[in-house]
């Protein structure tokens, strides 16, 4: 190795930033990097406690439930409970038409509630020649069965009400109440392919969308027959906007514009209703749990107690066995254990038991790799050669073996990691995220950071003078 002194400071380095990020609760901004992160540990539902939610599909007993648009629904669940602010949710399938959602560290259950309330289905409804206020509740032709008969929608009167064009602005409602009656659904929600905020010419927020194909035809095919009549966009039967169609949307692109006093947030707040509330498949929340953190805590402690128990355990035997090197060695393993456990905190990684389990896990391949190089080490300098190059070369001949090993892990956690996105099992993606951190870490600090200590301390030594250092 090169310079091992100069490695000596980066590793000193890197050693005060871990540690000062192990041992910090705070937040670091960036702004050349437009980064700011707040620096935490991120527990899991079974070590800090929070809400779980257990959601069901709102269709008839008998009506299956296709597969795909399950999986569907709960990414944009997920994606919706995210863009709300909700810490670390896991979300994930039970059996063929439930849907878990898990909140660690919220404890206000009717929180947790409404903000999944928000998530349900969404609808562009035809309202005629009428504008409906926004909050108003409604019936929609996907409520009702097919031996229900649709009541006529009337001529109402016309009012001053919102435009939707593909320059659409969207101007106040008049308040005005709706005849009683079933407004038909033009389009679901599962036909918008994407929505953002963003500012007009004139720097007023509004809204772009755009439409899949199947979209993109329904949308043409109704707003060229419907100028000049409304159509509301409609979550949970509840009406958020009603524009009125200026001209026919042919394209399968368009812009809601949020009209005087909006805001940029307001747009936001729309766009990412438009985005995350559109579920394929509708749903009705069938159990609430609020799960407290006692067993947490005392998993954590006892998990703690475990991980000093076996760091001491693989110590004593590396410093017994291997001498000065296995003294490096645990230098290595402190430094490799902090470096870890920053990385979990600046992503940062949500810990749950598992996690855990993964992270203990990867010390050993951490320790295994030590042992590959300090074995290799041992015969080179039984075969005469000085301290400095025996260092190198049993670096060099234990790297393929250190390599293939890890490489193979890494592999593995491949895989699982994506038997847990694709099958909702987060514990699974948990342990499969921590073990390939800790695997990638045990590299960095195997071949690079022992190294550069045996070389950087023990290069002047002669080792036939101090075989018994290296248990020789």
């Amino acid at each position: 190795m090169r310079n091992p002194n100069l490695w000596l400071a980066i590793i000193g380095l890197l050693a005060v930033f871990a540690l000062w990020v192990d041992f910090s609760e705070t937040q670091i901004a960036l702004d050349f990097l437009g980064i700011h992160r707040e620096i935490r540990t991120v527990l899991g539902l079974d070590l800090q406690g929070g809400i779980q939610i257990l959601l069901e599909a709102d269709v008839p007993p008998n009506q299956p439930v296709d597969r795909g648009n399950l999986e569907d629904t709960r990414r944009i669940i997920e994606n919706r409970v995210n863009a709300l602010g909700v810490s670390e949710p896991v979300v994930q399938i039970a059996g063929t038409r439930r849907i878990v959602v898990e909140l660690p560290g919220v404890t206000n259950l009717e929180q947790a509630v409404n903000t999944i309330k928000q998530t349900g289905l969404l609808e562009f409804v035809d309202a005629g020649a009428t504008p409906i206020p926004e909050g108003t509740t409604i019936r929609t032709t996907l409520d009702i069965s097919p031996t229900e008969t649709v009541p006529p929608t009337g001529t109402p009167t016309l009012t001053p009400a919102p435009t939707l064009t593909e320059t659409a602005p969207i101007t106040g409602t008049a308040p005005v109440s709706p005849t009683e009656r079933v407004y038909r659904t033009v389009m679901t929600g599962r036909n918008l392919r994407s929505a953002r905020p963003q500012l007009d010419q004139f720097r007023q927020p509004e809204v772009a969308f755009t439409l899949d194909a199947e979209g993109t035809r329904l949308f043409a095919e109704y707003t060229s027959q419907n100028v000049g009549r409304y159509l509301c966009i409609v979550l949970d039967k509840k009406v958020i906007s009603c524009p009125v169609i200026q001209e026919p949307i042919t394209q399968g692109q368009g812009v809601i514009r949020m009209g005087s006093g909006s805001t940029l947030a307001d747009a936001e707040s729309l766009a990412v209703t438009l985005r995350y509330g559109a579920l394929p498949v509708p749903l009705k929340i069938v159990d609430t749990r609020n799960i407290g953190p006692t067993l947490g805590r005392e998993s954590i402690h006892r998990s703690l107690i475990a991980g000093i128990v076996g760091f001491a355990t693989v110590a004593l035997f590396m410093i017994l066995y291997y001498r000065v090197p296995g003294i490096l060695a645990v230098l290595a393993l402190s430094l490799y254990t902090a470096l870890v456990f920053a990385i979990f905190k600046l992503l940062p990684v949500t810990l749950t038991l598992p996690g855990i389990a993964g992270f203990v896990l990867s010390i050993g391949m951490a320790v295994d790799a030590n042992i590959l190089i300090f074995e290799r080490l041992k015969e080179e300098l039984r075969a005469g050669r000085n301290l400095a190059l025996a260092i190198d070369y049993g670096f060099e001949r234990a790297w393929p073996s250190i390599r293939d090993s890890n490489i193979s892990t890494l592999i593995t956690c491949a895989i699982l990691y994506v038997f847990g996105m694709n099958f909702g099992a987060s514990m699974v993606r948990g342990f499969a995220l921590t073990l390939a951190i800790g695997v990638a870490a045990s590299l960095f600090t195997g071949i690079w950071v022992t190294r550069a200590f045996l070389h950087a301390l023990l290069d002047r030594l002669s080792a036939q003078a101090h075989g018994r250092w290296f248990g020789i």
